[in-house]
């Protein structure tokens, strides 16, 4: 870790890496974080930190009574889910058809269902948490896009979304599943950040407008709002998880008739014998002796003994791990390996056969085929040796996981 601070910040800024591994347009953004008025201690970035928009992706930012959708994102809710399977082997013909049946069981990209999926899996809203039926008063946005969620549920998504089957240093296959919120994230963010901007301007803010951190009071009345429908997004990315392992395990079940079974790692995020963990969201937390909303953008909570997951690329090692507590992350850990590559930029300079054979090598069924899949090689991340490395005093590494099948979306 090493402490970046200049004149102009409001508080330090404590950076789980090595300065070699941020880039200095990372550095500048979290200049700027870090010079808010409404700080508490100091800011965060994880050992995968880099440019994003507003703030830097792997930034872990606890604020006074405000809430800034830009520090939380537009995929609200996205994080990983993890299943251990019976199987200690699996050949690649048998994957074959495994990936295949997926594929069509799961809508990948900006496809959705055809079809409405079962109502009963999507979260209950706060005024149906209350006995009342169909009240949506209290979620605007998502009363809007609820119709369209409903078609979502159980969908990737794009990007750097993926299912990907695993080989486990415990000598299992597991099965690991990265997806969000899905187009009702994107509605709930960008609405709230109009908002936000507009009051901004309207309250004369000491916040620079080009900073893009347009905040809310979190105890106004539109502060409350964006928090209870950005908790619904989170829950309807869980359900959205959920819909998709439970989809892939009845799928393995038919072709393999293995079973599922609990990990047996201490505590994890439900009883249906998963791992799942958020990364895009703010919550009510209490750290050096002040309660604040953690924004946790592109970082992982890491409690201690929380069990975790930290990806990797399609073509490296993922991790499932077990959070140390660390005060000075904020309880945090990283998402991921981190880009050190844009995706128009990848798609532009990298080499097809290269990145190609980068998995083939390796005996890895995946879906590279042309110049446009480029944006999400191996060579767009960096190197998660290196990262879990930089965060050995944030998380322990329980499982190492290597790739054997990847879905990208």
């Amino acid at each position: 870790m090493f402490i970046f601070k200049t004149d102009e910040m409001k508080v330090p800024l404590k950076v789980f890496s090595n300065k070699e591994s941020i880039e200095k347009q990372c550095l500048e953004q979290m200049k700027r974080v870090s010079s808010l008025p409404f700080l508490h201690h100091h800011t965060a970035l994880m050992p995968d930190g880099h440019w994003g928009i507003g703030a830097s992706i792997g930034s872990v930012v606890a604020l006074k009574n405000v809430i800034i959708p830009h520090l939380i994102g537009v995929d609200i809710g996205c994080g990983l889910s993890a299943v251990k399977t019976s199987l200690t082997e699996i050949d690649t013909e048998t994957l074959k058809k495994i990936m295949k049946e997926i594929r069509q069981a799961i809508p990948v990209g900006f496809k959705k269902h055809k079809e409405d999926q079962d109502i009963n899996l999507m979260p209950l809203c706060g005024a149906e948490k209350e006995g009342n039926e169909g009240d949506f008063s209290d979620l605007p946005i998502v009363e809007r896009e609820y119709d369209n969620a409903l078609k979502s549920l159980g969908t990737l998504g794009g990007g750097n979304h993926f299912i990907e089957i695993q080989k486990g240093s415990d000598g299992y296959v597991w099965i690991m599943i990265h997806s969000g919120s899905r187009n009702l994230g994107k509605q709930v963010a960008d609405y709230y950040n109009k908002q936000a901007i507009f009051l901004n301007q309207k309250w004369h803010s000491s916040v620079p407008k080009e900073w893009e951190l347009a905040f809310l009071p979190a105890d106004s009345i539109i502060g409350e709002e964006y928090i209870r429908e950005m908790q619904y997004c989170v829950d309807f990315a869980l359900a959205n998880r959920k819909l998709m392992m439970d989809r892939i395990e009845d799928i393995f079940h038919n072709i393999t008739d293995c079973l599922f079974t609990a990990p047996n790692l201490g505590k994890y995020s439900d009883g249906n014998f998963a791992i799942n963990i958020a990364h895009n969201y703010a919550s009510l937390e209490s750290h050096f002796g002040q309660n604040v909303f953690v924004h946790r953008k592109g970082a992982t909570q890491a409690k201690k003994g929380q069990i975790g997951i930290i990806p990797g690329s399609q073509g490296t090692k993922s991790y499932i791990v077990e959070g140390l507590g660390n005060k000075e992350s904020f309880e945090s850990c990283s998402h991921g390996a981190g880009r050190v590559m844009g995706r128009k930029q990848a798609i532009r300079e990298l080499n097809l056969e290269e990145e190609i054979k980068k998995l083939d090598d390796q005996g890895i069924i995946h879906g590279i085929r042309n110049q446009n899949d480029l944006d999400e090689s191996v060579s767009c991340y960096k190197n998660i040796s290196e990262v879990m490395e930089n965060q050995k005093d944030l998380v322990k590494i329980l499982v190492e996981l290597k790739p054997l099948a990847v879905i990208k979306g």
